[in-house]
């Protein structure tokens, strides 16, 4: 087996994980490894995983660290919040988004590179191995990938340090203990899973919390910002405008001043299994609110109605995998055909874990002051229409009671 695979790129971190999984491919496989590094907006350093490869042998032209924020929320985030999806009607998907980008990347350098094959750290419980693996397979067919966490017997955290320390890997202090719970970060949201969090009935303890403050410590006055869109796709704060990740890290910060954006889920996993996790998705859950808000005045019911009831397929699909199948593609021309005339300005209300729709205005409303006055409406509307309208959608109600049914 070792001897079909000659280069591999590696989705690296330079966390005790991925290092690991870096000296493991080259012994296991005897192989060259590149290493690539996803700037998601994290929020954290990313050369140290630059030295770290370099420490272990990688060269520099195999060291990718990349900045993919832009791209990431301009043809990821945004196309999905077009959508308004959220997955089992709560979860705004900040992780499950995130793969396809790093899997298409990841094929990308194997292409540059030369490489027969890409790895990635995610273990044989979760969703991401499908994903990361759905995504490459639909882009590259002939990619070899390989999923160390259900190949190797490294099953425990302190097989995993032994095993670091067998082949000198240094292994931070902190990554001795056991860990409370297990984090994932980009610039849509952070995720927390495992060790606290596994019993459902017990709250989420405080210090899991990172990216936004406790709304009972919120300011206790409110804050009103607008949010502008194009073609459903936000393009400015406050009257300034911004480019998509951008915008979203400002949101970012309003969310993370108040409180908003936090949801304890339990949710069913793709591969069988229900997980309680704790995600905070403070921007994106302003950007949420501001959308559909524009969405009310600007489409038309049937469209709208239409389009929450396809959100649901939508959200499942980007859960499981599945964002570059053909069915979420048929799905996202559709939404995007939608979003021709959503454009306007949406004011919100950011209070103590709260984001309220106060306002909405547009060139493209279709909203009529003078249909829905209680005033005199100038002939607008008659109301002795209503009468044949109820008679003719209550004939089958009749029918039905004269049949006793």
């Amino acid at each position: 087996m070792s001897d079909s695979i000659k280069k591999v790129v590696l989705a690296y971190s330079g966390g005790l994980d991925t290092s690991v999984i870096l000296k493991w491919l080259q012994v296991t496989y005897n192989c060259e490894v590149v290493t690539f590094t996803a700037d998601l907006g994290q929020g954290e350093e990313l050369e140290p995983a630059r030295a770290k490869a370099k420490l272990m042998g990688i060269p520099d032209e195999h060291i990718y660290i990349d900045d993919l924020r832009e791209e990431f929320v301009r043809d990821f985030v945004f196309p999905m919040m077009r959508a308004n999806a959220k997955y089992e009607g709560d979860y705004l998907l900040g992780t499950s988004i995130a793969r396809p980008l790093i899997s298409k990347r990841l094929i990308e350098i194997a292409h540059e590179t030369g490489a027969d094959a890409i790895a990635h750290g995610a273990t044989g419980k979760g969703n991401d191995q499908v994903r990361f693996e759905l995504s490459a397979y639909a882009l590259d067919p002939d990619i070899k990938v390989i999923a160390p966490w259900r190949e190797w017997d490294l099953n425990s955290r302190t097989a995993l340090i032994e095993w670091a320390e067998q082949h000198q890997i240094p292994v931070p202090k902190d990554k001795r203990g056991e860990s409370p719970f297990s984090t994932d970060a980009n610039l849509l949201h952070t995720s927390s899973e495992g060790k606290v969090l596994e019993d459902p009935w017990e709250e989420t303890p405080d210090y899991v919390y990172s990216r936004t403050v406790n709304p009972e410590d919120a300011p206790d006055t409110p804050e009103y910002i607008e949010i502008g869109f194009e073609k459903g796709d936000g393009v400015s704060l406050n009257g300034k405008t911004t480019s998509p990740a951008t915008l979203l890290t400002e949101l970012n910060e309003l969310g993370r001043k108040h409180g908003i954006g936090r949801l304890d889920l339990v949710e069913n996993r793709f591969v069988g299994m229900k997980s309680r996790g704790m995600y905070e998705t403070p921007g994106g859950t302003i950007y949420a609110a501001a959308h559909r808000g524009i969405e009310q005045i600007t489409l038309d019911r049937g469209a709208a109605h239409l389009k929450d009831e396809l959100m649901p397929k939508y959200a499942e699909l980007i859960y499981n995998g599945f964002w570059f199948a053909p069915e979420r593609e048929m799905l996202q021309a559709a939404i995007d055909h939608s979003q021709a005339s959503v454009n306007g300005t949406v004011r919100l209300k950011l209070y103590k874990g709260s984001v309220s729709v106060v306002g909405r205005k547009s060139p493209n409303s279709l909203y009529s002051e003078r249909h829905v006055t209680f005033e005199d409406d100038a002939g607008a509307y008659d109301q002795k229409d209503a009468e044949g309208f109820i008679k003719l959608n209550a004939l089958r109600l009749k029918l039905l009671a004269k049949q006793g049914r």
